[in-house]
């Protein structure tokens, strides 16, 4: 084939940087988050502690998550039929959105197929909706926001990441007239930090811009009912536009928006990335809706606390240990390594030798220079297993010639 050599030339840069990604054939056992098993190129099966899944709580376990979806299968069958203008609307995608718009304190919610797709749409439909809009982004948001905001085709400024400042002199060199959004996460997934929500929140008001804010690593994890950062510090009510995803801490998939009943219809009005798309097969939907309702109870209360015990307990571990972490006061422990092959090996190791497995994140994800390990340690995570994993990290650390904290 004439073009294959651009293929395969591509292929060839990205292993010779360390960074060709390998994707870990892995066979989950229902009621034994975080044990699995692994599947070889040889076909050999490896059981396995799973350390870097983003079923944060382990939702995706949950006998009556498991339950409600069997139910909706039985009842509904298995996908949707459609979009969710031509029959794909069930009545588990009603109640869903009725349940998000009502976690977030918002008049209307927006499912989305997925949290990535939320993201992009929205902010990609927002210029459609707001002439001469300007959308300022902070420069680590997530990959699907980047995307949403290129695809809006507007006028963009990217602020340094959490920087006031940078964020304030962006502001006021612009019209003042010309209609703002600013784009941030609550919680910053690679490298487990959070936006200074309330001070955002005030140069939003003092500048009358639309703040959009992502909570995808959020929602389930904080807040009362874990709807999140924003309800935890308390300025859910200045939030304008609040995304989130099903397939983190609610355990199954999906995304959505809440926001006020205008800019929500506006929204599944005008965005492709909607329209155009099959709906959430019910299943998914009835899981996600019994998932959350658990979450915003006395169990969620619970299962949350328990989840920031173990986080911390893990990361006082890898100080002890005088390993490199990534301070945060979040859920996400990430583990420095700062150089993309001894980083796979690394990952590789404490597989094949230790039966751990934690992803090694390289660049396009995070900068070149700062790979890493990034441990998401859940209520189900006991600290035998925390032990295991830091004697592994010690045996192997110094065989690769990384360096301890300083």
């Amino acid at each position: 084939m004439k073009h294959l050599v651009h293929f395969e030339n591509a292929l060839e840069e990205i292993r010779s940087e360390g960074r060709y990604r390998v994707f870990i054939d892995l066979k989950r056992y229902k009621g034994e988050f975080p044990k699995a098993s692994v599947r070889h190129n040889d076909g050999r099966e490896q059981d396995v502690t799973v350390w870097c899944s983003n079923d944060y709580l382990g939702m995706g376990q949950d006998p009556d998550v498991i339950e409600a979806m069997k139910v909706a299968v039985d009842t509904f069958g298995a996908g949707s039929g459609g979009t969710r203008n031509i029959s794909g609307t069930t009545r588990y995608h009603v109640e869903l959105e009725k349940e998000l718009a009502s976690l977030h304190g918002k008049e209307g919610a927006l499912l989305f197929t997925s949290g990535y797709v939320s993201n992009e749409a929205t902010l990609s439909t927002l210029a459609k909706i707001m002439p001469n809009v300007i959308i300022y982004s902070d420069e680590l948001n997530h990959a699907s926001m980047i995307e949403g905001i290129k695809r809006a085709n507007c006028a963009k400024r990217i602020f340094r990441h959490n920087d006031l400042g940078h964020l304030r002199a962006l502001l006021e060199n612009d019209p003042a007239d010309a209609p703002k959004v600013i784009a941030f996460e609550s919680v910053y997934s690679m490298d487990g930090d959070v936006a200074p929500m309330e001070a955002l929140c005030d140069l939003a008001e003092e500048f009358e811009a639309i703040t959009y804010l992502d909570e995808v690593h959020a929602v389930g994890m904080y807040g009362e009912e874990g709807a999140g950062v924003a309800q935890r510090d308390g300025v859910m009510d200045r939030i304008t536009i609040c995304e989130g995803t099903l397939a983190k801490a609610y355990g199954v998939m999906g995304g959505y928006i809440a926001s006020k009943t205008a800019i929500v219809d506006a929204i599944r009005s005008m965005a492709p990335g909607f329209i155009f798309s099959t709906s959430t097969c019910p299943v998914l939907a009835a899981g996600a809706l019994t998932s959350i309702r658990k979450l915003r109870s006395d169990f969620g209360r619970d299962l949350r606390k328990v989840h920031q015990e173990k986080a911390e307990l893990l990361r006082q571990k890898l100080i002890a240990a005088k390993l490199p972490v990534m301070m945060a006061d979040t859920h996400i422990v990430p583990l420095l390594v700062g150089d993309p092959e001894r980083c796979k090996a690394l990952s590789d190791t404490l597989l094949f030798d230790f039966g751990i497995y934690v992803q090694p994140i390289n660049y396009p994800t995070v900068p070149k220079g700062t790979e890493r390990l990034r441990f998401t340690p859940s209520p189900q995570h006991t600290e035998e297993m925390m032990d295991e994993l830091v004697s592994a990290l010690l045996a192997i650390w110094k065989q690769l010639g990384l360096k301890e904290a300083a």
